[in-house]
């Protein structure tokens, strides 16, 4: 993320030296840059507006390329959501590793082509959309619920997805797990009641930043343990990359947000410890 805005930074920076000095090579009348009637000026070419990434927008997801990883809990380039969702889409074929390597940027490039999108190699924020959207999974069980009015995040346990929608649009998804077996997230539809930035467990002394509490003591919030999350389970909060649950919680925090638990619980990520 910090690689995004020092990347719009940049580009604002330019903008600015660009409206501030002639273009190189321009010539400049003797009468000044307003121009005479026999060199009359130039008239000023209106260039599109391209609106500036917001992780807020709809199935945001910050630009990942070639050479990058998931290195560490915080160090997540989804790298892995991008390899499952092009898995899913039927354009990589290989271990998932968190690796972004020269077999993922051929998939990439392989599923830009498929879309219709310029092929780079580089999963843009374009690229992502399209992907996202495509990848949703298990998409005729989620519940009807979840398309009404209002803000709703439905997280499916077999799925290890979360959804979220407004007013019947559902507008980004994200990978997550849930709770281990005797932790299990529990079914139903809460609405969030509570609200922490920086909540510790008390119960297992865990970080649960950008903790959104539904049910009990299980909240949305961010791991400081998940690389994979089809990996293990939580102790039955609703695991979200450090980064994702920031997004969700800089479009929610403010809001009435309901939140839907629905699915089989899922017992192939079983094969750790259970963490918050």
């Amino acid at each position: 993320m910090k690689k995004l805005l020092g990347g719009l930074s940049a580009a604002i920076l330019a903008v600015g030296l660009v409206a501030a000095s002639p273009l190189a090579g321009d010539a400049v009348s003797p009468a000044g840059l307003g121009g005479s009637a026999a060199h009359p000026a130039a008239k000023p070419q209106h260039k599109p507006h391209h609106k500036p990434f917001s992780t807020g927008q709809k199935w945001a997801r910050e630009v990942t390329r070639y050479r990058d990883a998931d290195t560490s809990v915080y160090h997540i380039e989804h790298v892995r959501e991008l390899q499952y969702r092009l898995t899913w889409a039927g354009a990589f074929d290989k271990t998932v590793n968190g690796r972004f390597g020269k077999a993922t940027r051929a998939a990439v490039k392989r599923y830009q082509r498929k879309e219709g999108l310029r092929v780079t190699g580089v999963a843009t924020h374009k690229t992502w959309a399209h992907l996202i959207h495509d990848t949703i999974r298990r998409r005729g069980q989620i519940p009807h619920l979840c398309k009404t009015d209002g803000w709703h995040a439905c997280f499916d346990r077999f799925g290890h997805q979360v959804t979220l929608w407004h007013n019947g649009e559902m507008r980004n998804s994200w990978l997550v797990r849930g709770g281990d077996y005797g932790y299990e997230t529990r079914l139903g539809t809460h609405t969030v009641y509570s609200r922490d930035i920086d909540h510790v467990s008390h119960l297992y002394d865990a970080p649960m930043p950008y903790a959104q509490f539904f049910d009990g003591g299980q909240a949305l919030h961010g791991s400081v343990y998940m690389i994979d999350p089809f990996v293990d389970h939580s102790h039955g909060c609703v695991n979200f990359y450090l980064e994702d649950a920031r997004q969700l919680w800089n479009i929610t925090s403010d809001k009435t947000l309901v939140v839907t638990v629905y699915g089989a619980w899922d017992k192939t990520a079983s094969s750790g410890a259970a963490t918050d």
